[in-house]
């Protein structure tokens, strides 16, 4: 965290609180100890604080529910119908929000490196597995091959953002992967290769690719700019891409039953608002390396809430590789690991 009196600090604790507010020096907080300005920054600081040490766990609970929306919402919509339905109501929240709370604007270079994030992280990200599990693409295949996103991840941002990546990071990504291949193995087995053809594969590959270079771009170029700004024009560009998809290649016929109503809700209100921000908030604030290690316990984390929503089950294999995963999490996540 870079404080404006105190130079840098790799934990926000009481005392780098006392630097967060630029001009105030820590020898001057007596005498400023009463003025709101700095009660209200100090708060802020506090509140930044720990929302930034339960943002992982949040965003592994959030982000984990994104197949089961998914599951329960596309058979309602066809894939970039759904993602117009789901950015339109996204941007109907954020807009107004943004403009209640008076963020700033953004400058036009920083809106271009937002658009490009959106395009990246939602657009085709999103739309790529949508349209794989549309024609047929296990979500358990899906899942393996999207956990290969940290280890893609690791190495380009070691080679374009130059992140020191140990030995015990490597070993790390490795046992995660291993982890991740127990818990979805099972399932993969069970479906066989029916619907996992090439054409579905690929878009599941370019939607691998999609969030890791958006990741990698989101840490580069746009980590310094508000958040519900930065949303917003995200959407933009997330939004506009899809458009043009659904006018020109599906029917864009929509079947309002309950659960599709419900799924696409959830999926606006808990991922796309809630997930995608900490998404974003931790990229800011942690390497990205480290951040890309938290989708190896997705799928986990995934198959136990399908465990206890569509009654899947969980063999010993599959809890067996939950611990792996955890294990690698911890050993990727801790400071000496880069």
């Amino acid at each position: 965290v870079l404080t404006a009196d105190c130079g840098q600090v790799d934990v926000i604790g009481p005392s780098a609180l006392m630097c967060l507010v630029p001009g105030r020096p820590p020898d001057q907080v007596s005498g400023v100890a009463r003025d709101k300005e700095w009660r209200r920054d100090i708060h802020f600081g506090l509140t930044l604080f720990m929302l930034v040490r339960i943002a992982p766990t949040l965003f592994v609970l959030l982000w984990s529910t994104g197949f089961i929306g998914t599951k329960m919402g596309a058979a309602g919509a066809e894939p970039f119908t759904f993602l117009v339905l789901r950015f339109g109501l996204v941007l109907a929240l954020l807009i107004p929000f943004g403009w209640a709370v008076s963020s700033p604007k953004l400058e036009p270079r920083q809106r271009m490196h937002a658009i490009v994030v959106g395009l990246l992280v939602h657009a085709v990200y999103l739309g790529g597995v949508m349209w794989g599990m549309r024609h047929g693409m296990p979500a358990a295949i899906a899942a393996l091959i999207t956990c290969l996103q940290p280890i893609l991840t690791a190495v380009l941002s070691g080679l374009l953002l130059r992140e020191v990546i140990s030995g015990r990071h490597w070993m790390g990504l490795a046992l995660g992967l291993f982890g991740a291949a127990l818990v979805v193995g099972p399932k993969v087995v069970a479906v066989g290769d029916s619907g996992a053809t090439p054409t579905t594969i690929a878009t599941t590959v370019i939607a691998l690719i999609a969030i890791t270079c958006g990741t990698i771009y989101q840490r580069r170029f746009a980590t310094g700019f508000d958040l519900v700004s930065g949303a917003i024009w995200q959407y933009v560009g997330a939004l506009v891409a899809v458009v043009p998809l659904a006018l020109l290649f599906e029917t864009r016929q929509v079947d309002w039953t309950p659960q599709f109503l419900g799924a696409l809700l959830w999926l606006v209100f808990v991922l796309s608002l809630g997930a995608i921000s900490l998404l974003m908030l931790l990229i800011r604030e942690n390497a990205v390396s480290r951040t890309s290690a938290l989708f190896y316990l997705i799928p986990g984390v995934t198959a136990v809430l399908a465990f206890f929503i569509f009654g899947e089950q969980l063999s010993l294999v599959q809890l067996a590789g939950l611990v792996v995963v955890s294990v690698a999490v911890l050993l990727m996540q801790t400071k000496k690991a880069l």
